[in-house]
């Protein structure tokens, strides 16, 4: 078991950045960093991010230096590393096709709401949650298709972040409202997307509001994943948050965490409860306590 260091290689506000990681588990990475005092912010899913000032008394610590591909090559044979197509970069082909079998003839609007999930400051709120959403709406559906205007409002749900609730998807639903009406969607559909989009803020639907139920259900499939799953979502928030001190996004979060605690259902579906109910509240309370 050893904790490796590439060299500040990766250019980013101002310095450069090394990749710490572990060779066996996130464990490992999680207690060398805490003693270290490299803030939970820094994790990225399989690794941490650290500046360059930081690289000498890291390696004092214990870590063990080496190149690039090497420390790439650790990771793959760990088994801890994210596979590509949860990393936002690589998702541009997958999701122009889903794109096309819902608004094909469209591409300067896929590639508007591309730009808008693709921002560098993304890191839960990117293109992975967003192919997630769309499949778990294929899981909940199947074999029928979701709805269209269900599939338009997972694409606007998060289009505009800034990490503002209610603002956040106020905004994304007044963007649906502009630009599918410029696509020349009808209005009844253009006002459903915009509806379903709105419904994210609370994730409350009304009993008997299919659309709405299905929509928040893959919305919150995340909180129904494994514990190492779970850890890279918590983890990937905190960094979408990074310019908000520790106490103050732990006291924001426990916030939210109580708040999906309170929702009954938690889940409206018998499929979506099936997968993801039990697996849900254990990861929540566990991340509260």
């Amino acid at each position: 078991m050893a904790i490796y260091l590439d060299p500040p290689l990766w250019p980013a506000h101002g310095t450069h950045f090394s990749h710490l990681v572990s060779d066996s588990s996130l464990e490992e990475l999680h207690a060398f960093a805490g003693a270290a005092g490299i803030p939970e912010r820094a994790f990225d899913g399989d690794h941490y991010d650290v500046p360059e000032r930081r690289f000498d008394d890291l390696v004092t610590a214990g870590a063990v230096p080496v190149e690039a591909r090497v420390l790439v090559r650790k990771l793959i044979a760990s088994g801890l590393r994210i596979p590509a197509r949860q990393r936002n970069k690589s998702l541009k082909v997958p999701l122009l096709n889903r794109w096309n079998t819902i608004m094909d003839g469209h591409d300067a609007l896929f590639l508007d709401l591309l730009d808008r999930w693709s921002e560098p400051y993304r890191h839960y709120h990117g293109c992975t949650h967003l192919l997630s959403v769309l499949e778990a709406l294929d899981l909940l559906t199947e074999p029928a298709e979701p709805p269209r205007t269900v599939l338009l409002a997972a694409w606007f749900h998060d289009a505009v972040y800034r990490g503002i609730a209610e603002q956040d998807e106020e905004e994304s639903a007044r963007l649906a409202e502009d630009r599918l009406a410029d696509a020349g969607l009808p209005d009844a559909e253009v006002d459903e997307v915009a509806r379903l989009v709105r419904l994210t803020s609370d994730h409350r639907p009304e009993p008997g509001d299919d659309g709405g139920a299905l929509l928040c259900d893959a919305d919150l499939s995340v909180l129904g994943g494994e514990p190492d799953q779970y850890a890279r979502y918590v983890a990937a928030v905190r960094k979408d948050y990074a310019h908000i001190g520790d106490e103050d996004f732990a006291a924001g979060r426990a916030a939210v965490v109580r708040h999906l605690l309170e929702l009954d259902p938690l889940f409206h579906s018998p499929r979506a409860k099936a997968l993801w109910e039990d697996s849900a509240h254990r990861n929540l309370k566990g991340e509260l306590a």
